[in-house]
């Protein structure tokens, strides 16, 4: 889209959601890093003399003799809530009398949208569906991330980092957090705002949205790279040249699918062992957590590695089957 379109779409009422979390995400992530940071340098003065916790030190900020010894939920917390409250009222009342509902005409089954886009908390799904077979897309992969959030507390065996913000004490799930949700979730969501335009053609920024431009882009299977005809398959098993092209694509597209597990486990296993600290939490799991831990993590690792596949490699599926394909 050209910089007039972008403005039209960054303008829209129904986007303002997504312009919000470009500058809302940022901010709380420095924010957030920031306090661990400080919280760090801290924790490095006590561990030198701990004496200072009891006359100098109380939190990141220096001790104060006229603090009480205890902090209390009212008025502290109470009141900050209450004030909180408030202003997120006052805030959505304005923004719902200033910017209308964004309603559209009825539907017409003889005029459709292009780009038809989802709502902006499922632009990251329909994004998926471009690299994975819609019951991936819409089933497998929400599923994976539901669960995976359930099971982050029965796997984390970090006792570090709770109740305080902490860098150099959570470095993994920092990381896994930002590579997971901004790094994946939000950037498919702005993929999907900004840069799918009609007919869900992909439009770098500065480009005018043409709803006649033709997209000759060649999507190919990865057994169609590798010439897997089936013409072995029919000649051993004495069946249709149809038929063994159908078994070689499903044989062949076990072995790049394990080839995959082997080498994502391999960089995880690196990466939790990256320093002192992590193999140290590394070594309080017990199996069913680690391989857990690796289940999640390589499953979260194939949704890049698809898309690399797609966008740089145009190559639409990994393996073939009457069944599914991935």
């Amino acid at each position: 889209m050209d910089w007039h379109q972008l403005w039209e779409i960054a303008s829209a009422p129904d986007n303002v959601p997504i312009v919000a979390m470009l500058f809302l995400i940022p901010f709380y992530l420095w924010y957030a890093l920031k306090q661990g940071i400080e919280n760090d340098k801290l924790i490095a003065i006590l561990e030198s003399d701990a004496n200072l916790a009891k006359t100098k030190y109380r939190k990141t900020q220096e001790w104060d003799p006229k603090w009480e010894r205890e902090v209390h939920t009212w008025p502290y917390l109470m009141r900050m809530e209450f004030l909180v409250a408030i202003i997120v009222t006052v805030l959505l009342m304005v923004w719902s009398l200033t910017l209308n509902a964004p309603l559209e005409e009825p539907a017409n089954p003889n005029v459709t949208m292009n780009p038809a886009k989802a709502p902006w908390y499922f632009l990251g799904l329909q994004e998926m569906l471009v690299y994975f077979d819609p019951w991936i897309a819409g089933v497998v992969m929400p599923t994976l991330v539901i669960v995976g959030l359930m099971v982050i507390p029965y796997i984390d065996a970090n006792p570090l980092g709770n109740g305080y913000y902490t860098y150099k004490q959570r470095r993994f799930s920092i990381w896994t957090f930002m590579f997971g949700f901004v790094g994946l979730w939000v950037l498919m969501i702005v993929i999907g705002t900004f840069i799918r335009g009609p007919g869900w053609m992909w439009f770098w920024p500065g480009r005018t949205w043409d709803a006649e431009r033709v997209d000759y882009a060649v999507n190919r299977n990865l057994d169609q790279v590798f010439g897997i005809d089936g013409s072995w398959t029919s000649a051993i098993f004495h069946v249709t040249k149809d038929q063994g092209a159908i078994w070689a694509r499903v044989v062949f597209g076990i072995f790049p699918l394990i080839a995959f597990f082997i080498v994502a486990a391999i960089l995880v296993h690196w990466i939790c062992m990256r320093t002192e600290f992590s193999r140290k939490i590394y070594q309080r799991m017990s199996l069913l957590q680690l391989v857990t831990m690796y289940t999640f993590l390589i499953f979260m690792f194939s949704l890049p590695a698809k898309i690399l596949l797609r966008l740089v490699f145009t190559i639409h599926y990994v393996w073939v089957t009457p069944w599914f394909s991935i």
